[in-house]
């Protein structure tokens, strides 16, 4: 579960990401435009100490871009290269938003949701002193992968900025597709996302053995 807070964030993640964004090389679109929310989905952190969020985004008339995000309270050692920015929380303080794809967080769980099938996480706001659920807004599922044992992901070992990002973790790698469209058909089992205006699912990501 993912408990969020109704609170003002500066810079807003789509600041962060108008200014971020326009510079990877896997970026297309109006970098003019600025970056508009399409939609987002979340994971949990079983320490619950880092925030784990994917956001779908488009600038102008270009495709849609997937951009996880982890959110930490203090700098995560060695990943300066994967720091979006900082942002002022007025709940939790200052937070380190780092693309996710180089942080270890991110990789257990988007392995975790793909292989055990422990799917998004569900969202709650806490409004007087109760817990209200916000629907999501869009939903996750998994082809070509039954229940199962999910290594132990503590580190990284190779990280390739690209589209797919590649990912390699121990016994498995991931690929994080950086624009969702059409499918690559790669090896593994398959996240897909569907979405108000996308009904026909459409590949996120994957997770193979090693």
């Amino acid at each position: 579960m993912a408990l969020l807070h109704r609170a003002e964030i500066r810079p807003t993640k789509l600041e962060l990401l108008s200014a971020w964004l326009p510079r990877r090389p896997w970026f297309e679109g109006d970098a003019a435009a600025g970056v508009e929310r399409v939609a987002a989905y979340r994971f949990d952190d079983p320490a619950g100490e880092v925030g784990i969020e994917t956001l779908l985004v488009r600038a102008g008339d270009g495709p849609v871009h997937q951009v996880p995000l982890t959110y930490r309270g203090v700098p995560l050692g060695g990943a300066d290269a994967w720091l979006v920015g900082t942002c002022e929380h007025s709940v939790l303080g200052p937070r380190w938003v780092y693309d996710a794809c180089g942080d270890p967080v991110y990789a257990a769980a988007l392995a975790g949701a793909v292989l055990a099938g422990t799917g998004q996480a569900q969202e709650h706001f806490e409004v007087d002193g109760r817990r209200e659920e916000r629907p999501p807004s869009m939903a996750i599922a998994v082809d070509g992968a039954g229940l199962a044992g999910v290594p132990g992901i503590d580190a990284l070992d190779e990280v390739d900025d690209g589209d797919p990002a590649r990912i390699v973790a121990g016994s498995v790698e991931l690929a994080v597709l950086r624009r969702v469209g059409d499918d690559p058909g790669l090896p593994g089992a398959r996240l897909t996302g569907t979405w108000e205006g996308q009904p026909t699912p459409l590949p996120l990501a994957y997770v193979s053995p090693r």
